[in-house]
């Protein structure tokens, strides 16, 4: 990796845009740069979101995916921009962090900060591989007659084990953040995204089992997800059983309470 930093003059106001890049890609640096200054215009979207964006283009001969960090407001951009490393630079260093551990992730090309002649954090990028998945785990959920269903779900935990014996403790380990690539008939590969919410640490069982449960797992599924944790970990299957059950629900139970409680609140704005 090497970062390097560019002052540029832009309407008499002076700015500065740093970008930390793959060694694999140092001959692509000015490329790489253009796709973060052409964002805007240029690019397929696959992701509008109130804060970040996500689009596809080309560097090179090779597709890619660029996702742009919106300035944040004043509170979180002085934390950001003085004593927290970036969304950015966290994507990249974790993903980093993963594919040293064995853990699959789209390849990290690069992140792009600008900021302001003062230091403040401006608009981030970050620069990856595009991975061409099959599905993610939300189709799974949705759909009990899915193909090959327990059978990726094995693979699914082991995979998820494999990033837990990693110290890895992915905060974000929901439905769609995995992407699945079929291998062959009964093999599968799984990446991970949006990796900017993660801690590395030593996870007790109970850290593990809490690990899952935004996956909104059916019971039945939970029975796969213990029976398969189980094998791996050589720990009882009755234990992790019951301690995914009651991470499970309790997650269902909170997410319908806030829902109930923004539908309650909606109904009395209108009235």
């Amino acid at each position: 990796m090497q970062s390097t930093i560019f002052i540029h003059l832009n309407q008499n106001n002076i700015y500065y845009v740093k970008i930390t890049i793959n060694s694999k890609y140092k001959d692509q640096e000015k490329a790489i740069l253009y796709l973060a200054e052409s964002f805007l215009q240029e690019g397929n979207l696959i992701v509008k979101g109130s804060r970040n964006t996500i689009k596809s283009n080309v560097l090179g001969n090779e597709k890619v995916n660029i996702k742009y960090f919106k300035k944040n407001g004043i509170l979180k951009s002085f934390i950001y921009s003085f004593f927290r490393a970036t969304k950015a630079q966290r994507s990249f260093n974790y993903a980093n962090y993963l594919l040293e551990h064995n853990v699959f992730t789209p390849f990290p090309i690069a992140c792009i900060e600008y900021r302001n002649s003062f230091g403040w954090l401006g608009d981030s990028y970050y620069i990856c591989e595009q991975i061409d998945y099959d599905f993610t785990i939300r189709e799974l959920i949705h759909n009990p007659l899915f193909p090959d269903r327990n059978t990726i779900l094995e693979q699914f935990t082991a995979f998820t084990f494999k990033m837990h014996e990693a110290n890895i403790n992915f905060l974000d380990h929901s439905p769609g953040n995995t992407l699945i690539v079929k291998r062959d008939s009964k093999n599968y590969d799984f990446y991970l995204i949006d990796l900017n919410r993660m801690k590395f640490e030593s996870l007790s069982l109970d850290s593990r089992m809490d690990n899952f449960k935004k996956m909104w797992l059916s019971k039945t599924m939970v029975k796969v997800v213990a029976k398969t944790y189980s094998k791996l970990s050589n720990q009882p299957e009755d234990t992790l059983h019951a301690i995914l059950l009651k991470k499970t629900i309790q997650f269902k139970r909170k997410i319908a309470k806030k829902k109930f409680l923004k539908r309650k609140i909606g109904i009395h704005k209108k009235v």
